[in-house]
């Protein structure tokens, strides 16, 4: 049994953790952590959990908890983990970080996007990027700490990853709409997220400068072999959650000067994802939903060629709360104690 340390249980994220792991056969949960709400019963905080959990939330003691579990996550804001990560920790325990503090391997790329200062670099080469569908390879059983990627991100890279790969497009051309419920935003009172001020409403934010701009990037860039500069914006929309990334780009013309059809770019994709279990690429002319995926580890994927263009519109869905944080990092921890990878996460989309 895996004994299980969470930090930020009390989030949206955090609490999520909770959700999918006490359905999971070989984990335990022994410390539900949160500054907030010290000594406080955890069910009190979220009735959801009234008679499945009785426990007490404490505090983010990372040096007396890495004696305790065998896997700490932390499902907090960026700088917590950095500014407390040491060796004697990461020797004691792994941690799955759904920060951002790790996932970006230049530090001055990370300083700069989000305007505080790394307290641990040394430790950013080590930290594996836990997208599983990617980096399935490099998440062992002697990795010590995981960058877990977040909402935006797993969905805007899994969406063009084999196209980038392949080289069927040409990356500098790729502009991400993106579309995000608010849950993304975390559960902080904050007058943005306000009934009145979301219901009913939709409203684009942090253009050209929100800070998974650089991720997205990175990772792109690993795939092509390549620098790739995208436009990425992010939009609020009133719903719980979900993220639709609506992604267009220039398609690479063959030697004969005609596009790829329908049939190349799909094998393209099948040859990535067709073994993956929680990648779906959808039936054609089927565009992918927030609806379809709620609740769920899964990402539906698709996309349509415009021959009037020669661009292509690919699109991806997935729960932000779930294959965007707390199923991932599930995920990953089931690769990292050599669990079969779907563990705890045969979890069916919520309809309606």
């Amino acid at each position: 049994m895996v004994k299980v340390g969470i930090i930020g249980a009390t989030g949206y994220a955090g609490a999520e953790l909770v959700r999918i792991l006490l359905n999971h056969k070989e984990a335990q949960i022994e410390w539900f952590g949160s500054r907030s709400y010290i000594d406080e019963n955890y069910a009190d905080i979220y009735r959801n959990f009234f008679e499945l959990v009785d426990a007490d939330c404490l505090g983010d003691n990372m040096d007396e908890l890495a004696s305790r579990v065998d896997v700490i996550f932390t499902a907090t804001p960026q700088g917590f983990l950095a500014g407390v990560l040491n060796e004697d920790i990461l020797n004691k325990v792994k941690i799955i970080d759904l920060s951002a503090d790790f996932r970006i391997k230049d530090v001055a790329t990370y300083e700069k996007w989000y305007k505080i200062e790394h307290k641990s670099p040394q430790f950013i080469k080590e930290a594996v990027y836990g997208l599983c569908e990617i980096n399935r390879d490099k998440v062992t059983t002697q990795t010590r700490l995981i960058a877990n990627p977040g909402c935006y991100t797993t969905c805007s890279i899994l969406t063009a990853y084999p196209l980038v790969k392949e080289g069927l497009i040409d990356p500098d051309t790729l502009i991400i709409d993106a579309k995000s419920g608010t849950s993304g935003a975390g559960r902080g009172a904050k007058t943005p997220n306000l009934f009145c001020e979301v219901n009913e409403n939709m409203k684009a934010y942090g253009v050209a400068s929100h800070r998974h701009t650089p991720e997205i990037e990175e990772q792109l860039g690993y795939a092509g072999n390549c620098q790739v500069t995208i436009n990425f914006t992010p939009h609020l929309v009133p719903m719980n959650r979900g993220i639709l990334a609506t992604e267009y780009a220039t398609l690479k013309r063959k030697p004969d000067g005609t596009l790829p059809t329908y049939e190349e770019v799909k094998a393209v994709y099948d040859k990535y994802y067709a073994n993956e279990k929680f990648v779906r690429v959808l039936d054609k002319g089927s565009c992918p939903e927030t609806k379809w995926v709620e609740g769920s580890n899964y990402v539906d994927i698709n996309f349509v060629i415009d021959e009037r263009t020669g661009r292509i519109i690919m699109m991806g869905a997935l729960d932000n709360l779930v294959k965007g944080a707390a199923g991932q990092a599930v995920q990953n921890m089931n690769l990292l104690f050599g669990l079969p990878e779907s563990e705890g996460l045969e979890l069916v989309p919520c309809f309606p």
